[in-house]
C-alpha cells in the first residue's frame, strides 16, 4: 500500500461513504450496492480501488462477498496524517 493509492481511494465520495459504512459493520457486496444509485460494475470498480489501497478486505461466504474495513491500514493512515499535520503546524509556528 502506498500513500498515493490511499489518497486516490479517499478522493472519491462514494469510496469514503463505503468506508464509513464498513466502519459500522461488515457488509456484503449486495448490501453495499443497495446503498448507492449505481451499477454493479461501477461498485466493483470502487471495491477494487479500496482493496488495492488495502483499506478493505473481502472474503467469500457461499455466493456472497463480505467486505470489512482493514482497521490496521486505516489506523496507520490516520497516524501518518496526524503526524503530517503536527509537523506542518509546528513548522508554521516557527519564528
Amino acid at each position: 500500500m502506498s500513500n498515493n493509492e490511499v489518497f486516490k481511494a479517499l478522493s472519491d465520495p462514494t469510496r469514503r461513504e463505503i468506508l464509513r459504512l464498513l466502519g459500522l459493520r461488515e457488509m456484503s457486496a449486495g448490501q453495499l450496492t443497495e446503498k448507492f444509485d449505481m451499477t454493479k460494475p461501477s461498485m466493483s470498480h470502487h471495491f477494487a480501488v479500496l482493496k488495492e489501497a488495502d483499506l478493505i478486505t473481502s472474503r467469500r461466504e457461499g455466493q456472497q462477498i463480505i467486505y470489512s474495513l482493514n482497521t490496521t491500514v486505516v489506523q496507520d493512515m490516520l497516524t501518518w496524517m496526524l503526524d503530517f499535520f503536527r509537523h506542518d503546524s509546528n513548522r508554521n509556528n516557527e519564528p
